[in-house]
């Protein structure tokens, strides 16, 4: 239902004063002896952690150590990729993963092998026996497995924890064997049965990403949580920031209903150790002082703000048994947690860290978070000197094991893409399909049946035209956001996870009011107003499809992607190829392509979007294969781009006159579709320009006797040259139309690529008529900057055939072309 806020105007103009209250600085003092007294830990989980400690330490040793002499323990080997190490902040990394268990799930930091071996150990510590063994078996059928169990004669647990360094290791040396085959590396490792999702190479990436994670658990009722590893420095990041104004959302604690009230289940857990880059955060790139603060400006509660000594595992577990009952029994998310850490290591093994003195580095080292717990033990008598050099001792003999099989290029081979050099390609998609991710009911508000909005439709009329022949009122026609309808409508009546939300998706039903209807049929939780944060409305959208749910993010206008420019360019396309197809991503991004609004909500930015790998991109622009489209976009198990225009939204099917079906069916990807056949030229547009086009193919048969055949691409990726090649063999001619500029559009490798299939039956090279390379004008300007139907019948005659005299408003000559590429217009 609409929401139920009521805006009073006469509290909002009271006189008075925003108060904040206290955030703690540092405030654990326990000593070990304090604890093992309440029992809060056992011996042998005091030595857990400093064994965990250790291992990531040597870890990150080794690592090191290869990178910048090119061995380690005397075993030569060069690693080319990136390693950006975190030694010094073991303590952080061990104390954040500790209480957590494998439904709870964290994402890691820009540097985060810590936080990975952190949770992988704890996982081990916490799993018996069967289930790791099973869990090692099942694990790409078990290649992994099988590598390190050979010759190993020690418990399940001592082989699980090999199987986590090896699987980590290959992985970071592009091993097939690894945890995502090779193909994430050092920066993108990750490994789903111990609840540890992708880390990121791009800084603060993770930021809304996780979120969308709280927000996948939250929805679909999974227990446990979610933390964001971010580094300090990422606190000045756009998907940070936006990702922590979706966590904080009023609507989940005020118009969420029944057991959905309440806090998004997250912890941003900021691993701060003062440095991004070569910046230093506090008193030079940042003005938050103590990045706890952010905190109180976020939410009145401040996010359960607290800033904790990250060199102490004891203080970081304690902040995190705290955090979690306000989490889990009081709903009261998002928390955020300031851990003070610091990295001996610079940004990279190639950083000389110039920009941090040698004193400062040796006062950190004086603190040293695995000396100082160490000697803590020692003095607590849960450990002696010796107990402690075994524990090392133990580290390091398993880790050079483990580096042997990681770099022996028979055992650990590498993806070999000169064998198979389609190999990679075939991983980019998954090409699935898949009904529902989840066999629970859908939670719907009554049966699609009784819904105003689809009643309305079923009594519209499927086709432009009556069983008479006469032309249907707009009232009365079925239209394209009809079909758009339709096919939402059922998913959300068939799938249990789906969910969808941008800037206006609820109350209006969408700023074109495709959703109208689905306001009064859906609950809260599954259909909902996002805050005007594209960055967070695709970025939580990913989050929430690595989890294992189907999404549907709108972005109101095509212009906008710039906003959430990583997230549809560098996070979505590239995590299902990335993972080692571990992951799916059943992602459907909304996008409308205005017209009306002048430079800035006008454009059409399909082809930045078609440019990108691993993307499914469709446009289509009648009623049927909208419907169609969007039926085989919420499908499957790919990431799409669904475009939609403006333009055209109250549009009724034209061309196929049985009408829109009213049961379901699929249009597959990749095939276009011909809407109008000819001889003499073959049209072939994307987008609304079809409408154009078809006015062009009109004119061009009454005016100059010439038949045009119209194609419509419908999809830009993947696309079927068969059924245009075919038409250009007919007509030896081609116009590209859309509404694109013209300077890189994709139409232009359409031409290309139909140039080198067709070259033997063209009479003329294939012509492209997009807009102009200027900004795009106001409405009342509009004719004379996008394709026209006078235009592309221009570019026909100017390029491809003289036609009678015909007296050209557009400028076509090669003269003209290069003079405008002169000017960069």
């Amino acid at each position: 239902m609409p929401k139920s806020l009521f805006v009073d105007p006469a509290p909002l103009f009271e006189a008075g004063e925003i108060t904040f209250k206290p955030i703690p600085v540092n405030q654990y003092n326990k000593t070990i002896q304090d604890e093992l007294k309440s029992k809060n830990f056992s011996t042998e989980d005091l030595l857990h952690i400093y064994h965990d400690m250790a291992m990531i330490r040597e870890f990150e040793t080794m690592l090191n150590l290869v990178k910048t002499t090119g061995a380690y323990s005397g075993i030569s080997y060069n690693n080319p990729g990136p390693a950006h190490l975190s030694a010094g902040q073991e303590a952080a990394a061990v104390g954040m993963a500790y209480t957590l268990t494998i439904e709870d799930f964290i994402f890691g930091s820009h540097r985060s092998h810590g936080e990975i071996l952190a949770k992988g150990l704890r996982s081990i510590q916490q799993l018996d026996d069967a289930t790791l063994t099973k869990i090692m078996e099942d694990f790409f059928g078990g290649t992994a497995y099988g590598i390190v169990k050979k010759n190993f004669n020690g418990s399940a647990k001592d082989l699980a924890k090999r199987f986590l360094l090896y699987g980590i290791m290959a992985e970071i040396f592009a091993r097939e064997t690894g945890f995502n085959k090779g193909l994430g590396g050092s920066m993108h490792a990750f490994f789903l049965p111990f609840g540890i999702y992708p880390n990121n190479a791009i800084v603060g990436g993770s930021g809304d990403i996780a979120v969308g994670a709280a927000l996948y658990k939250k929805v679909n009722r999974k227990p446990g949580i979610v933390v964001a590893n971010i580094g300090d420095a990422s606190m000045a990041c756009g998907p940070v920031w936006e990702g922590l104004m979706f966590a904080a959302m009023d609507q989940f604690k005020q118009l969420w209903g029944d057991d959905m009230k309440g806090g998004l289940p997250v912890v941003i857990n900021i691993m701060n150790n003062q440095y991004g880059m070569g910046g230093q955060t506090r008193g030079e790139t940042m003005g938050y002082d103590f990045a706890a603060r952010i905190g109180a400006g976020v939410n009145p509660e401040q996010m359960h703000a607290e800033r904790v000594d990250g060199y102490n595992p004891l203080a970081v577990i304690d902040a995190y048994r705290r955090k979690r009952e306000i989490l889990d029994k009081e709903k009261g998310g998002p928390v955020l947690l300031d851990v003070v850490t610091y990295r001996y290591s610079g940004h990279s093994p190639s950083d000389a860290s110039s920009y941090r003195s040698k004193e400062e580095m040796e006062l950190w080292e004086q603190f040293d978070c695995i000396a100082t717990f160490g000697k803590k033990l020692i003095d607590a008598k849960v450990a002696t000197q010796g107990d402690l050099d075994k524990i090392q001792t133990g580290i390091k003999e398993s880790m050079v094991d483990v580096f042997k099989l990681a770099i022996d290029e028979e055992i650990s081979p590498r993806m070999d893409l000169r064998k198979n050099p389609e190999l990679l390609g075939e991983m980019m998609f998954s090409n699935q399909t898949v009904d529902a991710f989840s066999d629970a009911t859908p939670e719907v508000n009554h049966p699609l049946s009784e819904n105003p909005r689809a009643k309305q439709i079923a009594g519209k009329v499927r086709y432009i035209k009556d069983k008479e022949g006469n032309p249907v009122s707009k009232m009365k026609q079925y239209q394209l956001r009809d079909g758009l309808f339709e096919a939402i409508a059922h998913r959300f009546y068939t799938d249990p996870t789906l969910v969808a939300y941008g800037e206006e998706n609820r109350d209006w039903g969408g700023a074109f009011a495709v959703y109208r209807g689905l306001t009064e049929a859906l609950p809260y939780h599954r259909l909902f107003n996002s805050p005007i944060s594209e960055a967070s409305i695709v970025g939580t959208a990913i989050g929430y499809a690595m989890c294992g749910g189907r999404v549907i993010p709108e972005i109101m206008y095509c212009d906008f992607l710039g906003r959430c420019g990583d997230e549809v360019f560098n996070q979505l396309p590239k995590w299902q190829a990335m993972s080692g197809n571990i992951l799916k991503m059943p992602v459907v991004v909304r996008v409308s392509v205005g017209s009306k609004y002048g430079a800035q909500h006008s454009q059409d930015w399909t082809s930045l979007v078609a440019h990108i790998p691993g993307l499914k991109v469709c446009f289509p622009v009648t009623p049927y294969d909208a419907k169609g489209l969007m039926n085989t976009a919420l499908h499957g198990t790919d990431p799409v781009i669904f475009f939609e225009s403006q333009r055209i939204y109250e549009i009724g099917e034209q061309f196929h006159s049985e009408g829109v079906p009213e049961e379901y069916y699929e249009i597959p990807f990749g095939e276009p579709d011909i809407k109008r056949e000819g001889k003499d030229i073959t049209i072939l547009t994307i987008g609304a320009t079809l409408y154009r086009a078809l006015d062009a193919a009109k004119i061009l048969e009454e005016k100059y006797g010439m038949s045009a055949e119209v194609i419509d691409a419908r999809s830009l990726s993947p696309f079927n040259y068969e059924k245009v090649i075919e038409s250009v063999k007919k007509t030896g001619k081609i116009v590209l139309s859309s509404d694109a500029t013209q300077r890189g559009s994709f139409l232009n490798d359409i031409a290309q690529n139909i140039s080198e299939l067709a070259f033997d039956y063209l009479d003329a090279p294939p012509v492209v008529v997009g807009s102009r390379n200027w900004i795009t004008p106001a409405y009342e300007l509009e004719y004379a900057f996008f394709p026209q139907p006078e235009t592309i019948i221009d570019a026909i005659h100017e390029k491809i055939v003289p036609l009678p005299r015909h007296v050209p408003f557009a400028n076509f000559t090669e003269v003209e072309q290069i003079r405008r590429a002169k000017l960069g217009i």
